[in-house]
């Protein structure tokens, strides 16, 4: 017969919480869908950044990308240099993954998430001996927009 001690209970404890820590990192992330100007060197820079955090991307490159943020509901204040889609929310900007990953977790009843123009400092806009800009992240849906954080380079504030 097989007794339960103390050490047995506390190791089998372990070795599943290891477990379940290695199958909760191996989950994929949805794809992010991203849609660019070909020649916008940021645009890339932040895709690279999303990759980093590890989103897989679709890149689509057009010259073209006002039609796609009118459907999408993009307010004209909030607009940026790509968009992007990703499991039914827009991501408009240099938004950080981290953020991604919250508003994926969360939830929120929203369009989409916004990091307006191009603030030093966000993923894809380092620049070497500049100083980083504060920029926030809005969160905006059909019954308004509101800060879903706020940033200094790569850290949240």
């Amino acid at each position: 017969m097989l007794e339960l001690t103390r050490r047995a209970l506390l190791l089998g404890s372990v070795s599943a919480a290891i477990s379940v820590g290695f199958l909760s990192k191996s989950v994929a992330l949805p794809l992010l869908r991203v849609s660019k100007d070909p020649t916008c060197g940021c645009c890339s820079g932040w895709v690279d950044h999303v990759r980093a955090a590890g989103f897989q991307t679709e890149v689509i490159e057009s010259s073209d990308l006002a039609a796609l943020k009118s459907r999408l509901g993009i307010p004209v204040a909030l607009a940026a240099c790509h968009t992007a889609e990703i499991d039914g929310y827009v991501i408009e900007g240099h938004v950080p993954a981290a953020v991604i990953k919250r508003l994926l977790s969360e939830r929120p009843n929203a369009i989409g998430l916004s990091v307006s123009g191009m603030p030093v400092g966000s993923p894809g806009m380092e620049i070497t001996g500049a100083t980083n800009e504060p920029y926030g992240v809005i969160l905006f849906g059909l019954t308004g927009q509101r800060r879903y954080a706020r940033f200094l380079g790569d850290r949240e504030l």
